[in-house]
C-alpha cells in the first residue's frame, strides 16, 4: 500500500476542498502565461477526444467537422457561376457537383419496402402527394420519415427515386428536379434567413408536372416552414415494426418469437425508435432456444443496462475501489485503458478522504489483471490505433460491451448518490487540469451529461468554477462542456449562453463566446443564433483586444459549417452596413480569418466547389473579399489570406479556375488594381522559391482587366 496524505477534513466532517481549487479572475490578466491556441485547434482536439456515445447521441450533427465536407468534382455539366456581377456559363471537367443528385438502388428500396409499416399518418401523405407532386413531411428526430418519403415515391410507382443534395437551397429546388420520377430531399435545413415558402413549393410542383415527377422533402418540426402545410409524420407502432423485420429474418416462426417474454418486456418499455427496433429484430431472428440467445434477448435495451449499472452502485460487497474502477471506465470508455485505470486510483483516493477522512488514503501498488477488471465491468479490450500530436499508436482500448453503459453509469452515480458528488467533483477538476488533451475533454465530456441530468449544480460545482478562472485550460473545459452539453440536448444551455456572452465577468464572456464558435460546426441549425449573440457582445462595444480577438476567432468557426456557409457569408455581409464600428470589424475580422485556411474542407475549397456556383453567395464572398481589401485596418491580414487561396490555386485547378473567375470583382479602384498587382508580384512559394505559375496567370488577366475607376478619396 501507498499511503497518500489527505488535507484535513473540516469542523463539521465534510471532506475538504480540492487543494488546488480553479483560481477565479475578477480582471483579465495582462499577461497570460499559457497563451490560448487558435480556435480551429481547440475544435479539432474536441472532436477528436470526445467519447463517440456523445456524438452518438446528439440529435444533429453536420458540417465539415464531424459529418466530413462532401466535395465532389464531376465534368461536363453546364453550371451557371457568379462572380459578383459577372455571370459565366463554365463547361468542362473543372465543373464540381455541388448539387448532385443520385438515383437511390432499387435493391435498397425493394428491401426497404419488405420490412415498412405504414404507420397512421402514412395514407394521407400518399394521397396528397398524389394529388399535389410535392410533400412536406415533418416529423421527430429519429421517426423513420426519410424511409417514409422513399415509400411514398414508391407506392406511387415512381420508376426511379433520387436523393437530392442537402446544399439544395429552398429557392433551388424547382432548377435541381430535372428528371422524372421520385425525388427526395432529406433533412432539408431551415433557419430564419433560409426558410421554406410556399413559392418554393409552387416553383417546385410547376417543374414536376412538366417532367412527370413527385418530390418529397423531409424536415424537423420547424418554425421556418412560412405558408406551408406539412403532413406530419406519426412513426409506426413499435410492435409492428418489430413484426414486419421479424417476418423477414425467420419466417413462419414469427409470432411464436414475438410472444417471448423478454419481447413482451422490450414492448412493455413503451415506444421505440424504429431503428432500435429494427435492431431488437435481428437479435430477435438469431433466437434459437438455446440460454445464449435468451441471455442477448433479456440484456438487449436501456432497462437492462439501467438495471445493471444502479445493482453496481448500490452493492455493498463492491469495493471503494471497483466502483471508482467503473466510473473512471465510463468516462475513459473507448479510450485507452491505462488511462481509465490511472485516474481511477485517484477517484480511489477521494472516495477514501470522503467515506473515511480521519485514515489516510491507500492504493495497492498491485491488483487484479486487466483482463479480470475488465471481465467485472462487463467490458472488453482490444489493441488500437490512437491518434497522437506525432501520429497513430497502438494503445489497448477498453470498453463495455453494451452500449450505453458509460452515459447511464455516470447519470446513475451523479443523480442516483448524491453523496458521492464531492469527490467526483474533486476528481473531475483534477482531470480538468491534466496535461494530456485526451484527459481534459473527457472531463468535458462526463460533465456534460451531468449537466444533461442536474444541470444547475454541474453548472454551479464545476462549470462556472472553470468559466471564471483565471488561466486559460479550465475556461477551454467549460467552453467544451457547455458545447457538448447542447450537443446532448440539455436544457437551457442555450439561453446560458446567450446570457454569458454579455456577462459582466470577462471570463464567462470568454467561456460563452468560445463555447458558440465550437458548437456551431457541430450543430448548423444554431449556426445563426451563435452570430447573433456573437454579434450582441461586440456591439456592446466595451471588448478588450483579447476579447475582441475570441470573438472574431469563434466568429470565423462558423464559416465551417458546410451546409450554412452561404448563409454565414450572407450575415457577415449584412454586418458591413452595420451602423456600430466593432460589429463591422468583427464580420471583416471573422471571415479574414476563414479565408487564411488551407486545411481540407476549408472555406477556400467550399468556394471552389459549391459557392461560386450559388448566385448569392459568390455575391456575398466578393463583397467581403472587396471590403475586406480596401479597409486599412483589415488590408494586410486580407492579402495574406488571398495569398493562402493562391498557394491552394497551385495544387489545384477547380480552386485555381475560382480565382480567375473572382479577380475581377475584386478591382474595382485603382488602388485596389495597385495593390493585388503588388501582392502577386511579390508572391513567394511557401518554401520560399518563385511564385507559382498561377499567379502569373492572375497578374495576366489583372494587366487586361478594363481600366478601374480612379480611387474615391474618401474611402477609408
Amino acid at each position: 500500500m501507498t499511503g497518500i496524505p489527505a488535507p484535513a477534513p473540516a469542523a463539521d466532517g465534510t471532506p475538504p476542498q480540492d487543494p488546488r481549487p480553479d483560481d477565479e479572475g475578477t480582471t483579465p490578466p495582462d499577461d497570460e502565461q499559457e497563451q490560448p491556441r487558435e480556435a480551429r485547434a481547440a475544435q479539432r482536439e474536441l472532436v477528436a477526444h470526445t467519447p463517440g456515445f456523445i456524438f452518438d447521441e446528439a440529435t444533429s450533427i453536420g458540417g465539415s467537422l464531424v459529418g466530413g465536407a462532401q466535395h465532389g468534382v464531376s465534368g461536363g455539366v453546364a453550371r451557371d457561376v457568379f462572380m459578383g456581377r459577372t455571370e459565366i456559363h463554365n463547361y468542362g471537367p473543372a465543373a464540381s457537383a455541388a448539387h448532385a443528385s443520385g438515383q437511390i438502388p432499387e435493391a435498397q428500396l425493394k428491401a426497404l419496402a419488405a420490412v415498412f409499416v405504414d404507420g397512421p399518418a402514412f395514407a394521407a401523405a400518399l394521397e396528397r402527394l398524389r394529388e399535389e407532386r410535392v410533400l412536406v413531411l415533418a416529423g421527430a428526430h429519429a421517426s423513420g420519415r426519410h424511409a417514409a418519403a422513399l415509400m411514398l415515391l414508391h407506392r406511387l410507382g415512381a420508376p426511379a427515386v433520387h436523393s437530392l443534395s442537402a446544399e439544395t437551397s429552398p429557392a433551388e429546388l424547382g432548377s435541381r428536379l430535372t428528371a422524372p420520377g421520385g425525388h427526395v430531399l432529406r433533412d432539408l435545413p431551415l433557419s430564419r434567413n433560409r426558410p421554406l415558402r410556399d413559392t418554393h413549393l409552387y416553383a417546385a410542383r410547376d417543374q414536376l408536372r412538366k417532367v412527370d415527377g413527385y418530390l418529397v422533402v423531409t424536415v424537423e418540426n420547424s418554425p421556418f416552414l412560412l405558408g406551408t402545410r406539412p403532413a406530419a409524420w406519426v412513426p409506426p407502432d413499435t410492435a409492428a415494426v418489430l413484426r414486419a423485420h421479424v417476418a423477414v429474418l425467420r419466417g413462419a416462426d414469427a409470432e411464436d418469437l414475438l410472444a417471448l417474454p423478454p419481447v413482451r418486456d422490450f414492448l412493455a418499455r413503451g415506444a421505440h425508435r424504429p431503428a432500435e427496433a429494427a435492431e431488437f429484430a435481428k437479435v430477435l431472428a438469431g433466437y434459437d432456444g438455446g440460454e445464449d440467445a435468451a441471455a442477448r434477448l433479456a440484456d438487449f435495451g436501456q432497462a437492462a443496462v439501467e438495471q445493471q449499472c444502479q445493482q453496481w452502485l448500490s452493492d455493498p460487497d463492491a469495493s471503494l475501489r471497483d466502483k471508482a474502477f467503473l466510473i473512471s471506465l465510463a468516462v475513459f470508455d473507448r479510450a485507452p485503458y491505462v488511462l481509465a485505470a490511472e485516474l481511477a486510483d485517484k477517484l480511489f483516493v477521494h472516495f477514501q478522504r470522503l467515506q473515511h477522512p480521519e485514515q489516510p488514503p491507500e492504493v495497492p501498488v498491485f491488483g487484479l489483471a486487466a483482463a479480470t477488471r475488465l471481465d467485472r465491468a462487463r467490458a472488453t479490450g482490444e489493441v488500437r490505433a490512437e491518434e497522437t500530436e506525432w501520429g497513430p499508436v497502438p494503445q489497448f482500448t477498453a470498453y463495455f460491451r453494451k452500449e450505453g453503459t458509460a452515459r447511464v453509469l455516470l447519470t446513475e452515480v451523479w443523480t442516483g448518490h448524491p453523496s458521492a458528488r464531492p469527490a467526483l467533483v474533486a476528481w473531475l477538476r483534477e482531470l480538468a487540469r491534466d496535461g494530456r488533451p485526451v484527459v481534459r475533454t473527457r472531463a468535458a465530456a462526463a460533465t456534460a451529461l451531468l449537466a444533461r441530468a442536474d444541470l444547475p449544480s454541474a453548472v454551479a460545482l464545476l462549470i462556472d468554477g472553470w468559466a471564471v478562472s483565471k488561466s486559460f485550460g479550465p475556461r477551454v473545459t467549460a467552453a467544451n462542456a457547455l458545447t457538448l452539453a447542447q450537443l446532448l440536448d440539455a436544457p437551457a444551455v442555450l439561453r446560458l449562453l446567450t446570457q454569458w456572452c454579455t456577462d459582466t465577468h470577462w471570463a464567462r464572456r470568454w467561456t460563452a463566446i468560445r463555447a458558440f464558435g465550437l458548437l456551431a460546426p457541430l450543430r448548423p441549425g444554431l449556426a445563426a443564433p451563435a452570430l447573433s449573440a456573437l454579434a450582441a457582445r461586440a456591439r456592446a462595444g466595451d471588448s478588450s483586444p483579447a476579447e475582441a480577438g475570441n470573438l472574431v476567432e469563434s466568429t470565423a468557426l462558423l464559416l465551417s459549417v458546410g451546409v450554412r456557409r452561404g448563409e454565414m457569408l450572407a450575415e457577415l455581409e449584412r454586418l458591413l452596413h452595420h451602423d456600430t464600428a466593432p460589429v463591422r470589424a468583427l464580420a471583416l475580422g471573422a471571415f479574414v480569418r476563414a479565408c487564411d485556411n488551407a486545411e481540407e474542407g476549408a472555406l477556400v475549397e467550399w468556394y471552389a466547389d459549391t459557392g461560386m456556383y450559388e448566385a448569392g453567395s459568390a455575391r456575398d464572398l466578393a463583397t467581403l473579399w472587396r471590403t475586406a481589401l480596401g479597409d486599412r485596418a483589415h488590408t494586410r491580414r486580407a492579402l495574406d489570406a488571398l495569398q493562402t487561396w493562391v498557394h491552394v490555386a497551385a495544387r489545384r485547378a477547380d480552386v485555381a479556375q475560382a480565382l480567375e473567375l473572382l479577380l475581377p470583382a475584386l478591382v474595382v479602384t485603382a488602388d485596389d488594381h495597385k495593390r493585388l498587382r503588388h501582392e502577386l508580384h511579390t508572391l513567394r512559394a511557401p518554401d520560399g522559391g518563385p511564385r507559382p505559375p498561377v499567379a502569373d496567370r492572375l497578374l495576366g488577366l489583372l494587366a487586361h482587366a478594363a481600366d478601374p475607376r480612379p480611387t474615391d478619396p474618401s474611402r477609408s
